[in-house]
């Protein structure tokens, strides 16, 4: 058996070359704040590639996605490991589009903090008298740019996301920029009108995109996972107030509350961690992993 190494490691993911695809492993090293955290998250990263590959094909009919399959059967040998099965996927090479797209279809997190102080989320007006975690007349598209690791992405509007689109890929800004505004809206609008079906609202999201060989866009990365998503348990919403999600919010809250933890949960912060992934995959796809 060929050992074989990343060829790029993120906070969660490490990416394998496989010559003409990639292979994306989601481990279940778990982020806050932007810093890896020293515990590991059972099965969090079989949570968040199963995730995906249940967005990716519930949205086929929106438009392609890099997904090629789950099945470490149709990978090189190295990767028929128990460490590899189930959180891996192989996906097609793409030159991604160096845009972060965030949909807010809910006012909470840096959004509310902007539109307290200046009634605005990255440069859009909102209506006046928005409560926290209000639901906003129609979901809004707030890209960032993408960051390298230890970096903080950075909030832009959408005229600078064409601006940094141009500048890349030039006399295919405007053109990027529309596309991905009108994807990222109509991806999020058919999820979340699913997902509420079954008790989950999607507060916030983000995609990320890719051009494949023949300069079509193609949806990247991670779905509408609980690591790129905010989800809120629709039986309790109640805006006026932050809410209880099924994501890593919950491990976020413990670091802010106690000092000194030195990037460390507690045991039963961990076990509550993945009970939250668990249960939110079950709530949308109605299984068990």
């Amino acid at each position: 058996m060929t050992e074989m190494k990343p060829i790029a490691e993120g906070k969660v993911r490490e990416i394998y070359d496989n010559g003409d695809s990639l292979i994306l492993v989601a481990t279940d090293r778990i982020s806050c704040f932007d810093v890896i955290l020293n515990n590991e998250v059972t099965k969090k990263g079989t949570v968040l590639t199963q995730m995906s590959k249940f967005w990716f094909d519930y949205t086929k009919d929106i438009l392609p996605n890099h997904m090629i399959s789950v099945d470490v059967n149709d990978m090189p040998e190295f990767f028929r490991q128990p460490r590899f099965d189930g959180n891996s996927m192989m996906c097609k090479k793409l030159t991604m589009l160096p845009v972060e797209c965030i949909v807010r279809g809910y006012i909470t997190g840096s959004g509310w903090a902007s539109y307290k102080e200046n009634g605005t989320v990255c440069g859009i007006k909102l209506p006046e008298g928005l409560k926290e975690s209000d639901k906003l007349p129609e979901p809004i598209f707030t890209p960032s740019t993408k960051a390298e690791i230890g970096d903080h992405d950075e909030n832009i509007s959408y005229e600078q996301s064409i601006e940094y689109l141009e500048k890349r890929f030039p006399g295919k800004g405007e053109e990027y920029a529309s596309k991905l505004k009108e994807y990222t809206i109509a991806l999020y609008k058919k999820c979340a009108e699913y997902a509420l079906s079954k008790g989950i609202i999607i507060a916030d999201t983000k995609f990320e995109f890719g051009l494949d060989e023949d300069g079509n866009i193609v949806i990247g990365d991670e779905m509408l996972t609980p690591d790129s998503s905010r989800f809120w348990p629709a039986d309790v919403y109640e805006p006026g107030h932050g809410q209880p999600s099924f994501d890593k919010q919950f491990a976020r809250d413990w670091l802010k509350a106690n000092e000194g933890h030195n990037w460390t949960l507690p045991q039963d912060v961990v076990d509550k961690t993945i009970n939250i992934y668990l249960e939110g995959y079950k709530r949308l796809t109605g299984k068990d992993l």
